[in-house]
């Protein structure tokens, strides 16, 4: 029995094989790093923007895509990719230049999907039709958006220089939905606040305020701390712990529980990249995170939605029902 209904296997019901998500950078901005709203950026965000590092090395979305393309083909013999535009916010800035960077994915070899991560602030009426029509355009079966969240709590956002609310989230989504595109929530596990850090039940509040929205999936990602950061002075100053793995795995336990066991999971975790991580130092060993998750599960018999209606863990090729159902 499987324990969550996985981005993978959303793919090989989808597509009816694996699909490897391609990471692209197009250069695009942030609003909280160009001073739109702040030049400090989010307190956990580091100066890549999550980025790949090609475009500064001078590869445009092309050779990116060769690149990465080569590598997973031989790693994994994956035929379909997905477009992952990640880097800041993928939907700042003029309309024009979203345009012109979606242009240049027409034709790429192997392309089956497409997601693009943002902000809910970066979002207008006429931008969310133009991802709406690459479905069409691009001859795509998906196209996901990924908008982030990380807490539901506002005083959370506040704290952590997050520049928007999550009604504006909310609205973002709703907004995207009813033009068919596939949403999908960034949710940071541990984030700081004014008195501490966020705990287990923050994370469940977020986790049905994501519930009640039109959102298909969600990334869980455990809060580290990245050199260059805000977070990185509150940690070495003693102003921030960092959470424990067994905490974590509690967390996410919990959390999954609740969500409606139609949701794909596209992260469990997150993972930093070569050598930022400052803390806590199991952020960094990725395979021995998702086996203390999947032993976690196991021993103490998780799976997703399992408060939420479903009697038994999603099996190899699930098919969601037509209706959500949302844990209260």
């Amino acid at each position: 029995m499987h324990r969550t209904y996985s981005l993978n296997a959303f793919f090989r019901a989808r597509f009816g094989r694996r699909v490897q998500k391609i990471p692209l950078d197009a250069g695009f901005d942030c609003p909280n790093r160009d001073g739109s709203i702040s030049r400090a950026g989010c307190a956990f965000c580091n100066p890549s923007g999550s980025g790949s590092g090609l475009l500064d090395k001078g590869l445009d979305l092309r050779a990116q895509w060769s690149h990465w393309q080569e590598r997973m083909q031989k790693r994994y013999g994956a035929a379909l990719f997905a477009a992952y535009l990640q880097s800041y916010s993928n939907t700042y800035g003029p309309h024009e230049k979203l345009e012109d960077v979606l242009r240049q994915l027409k034709g790429l070899p192997g392309l089956a999907a497409l997601s693009i991560g943002t902000r809910p602030d970066c979002l207008d009426e006429r931008k969310l039709d133009l991802l709406a029509e690459q479905k069409e355009q691009l001859g795509l079966g998906e196209v996901f958006l990924e908008l982030g969240l990380q807490s539901a709590s506002n005083s959370t956002l506040e704290h952590i220089n997050r520049g928007h609310t999550a009604e504006a989230f909310a609205r973002a989504a709703e907004q995207a939905a009813t033009r068919g595109l596939n949403v999908v929530a960034h949710v940071i596990a541990g984030l700081p606040t004014p008195e501490g850090r966020e705990h287990g039940d923050d994370l469940l509040a977020t986790v049905r305020f994501v519930n009640g929205l039109p959102v298909n999936g969600i990334k869980f990602h455990n809060l580290y701390v990245c050199a260059g950061t805000r977070m990185a002075a509150l940690w070495k100053n003693g102003r921030y712990e960092p959470i424990t793995l067994e905490e974590y795995c509690d967390w996410l336990g919990r959390a999954l529980m609740i969500l409606p066991p139609e949701t794909v999971v596209h992260r469990l975790n997150g993972d930093p990249a070569r050598g930022e991580l400052l803390a806590p130092q199991w952020a960094g060993e990725k395979h021995t995170v998702l086996n203390a998750i999947r032993d976690h599960l196991q021993a103490n018999d998780i799976w997703q939605g399992k408060n939420n209606g479903a009697p038994h863990g999603p099996p190899d090729h699930f098919t969601p029902p037509q209706e959500n159902r949302h844990a209260s």
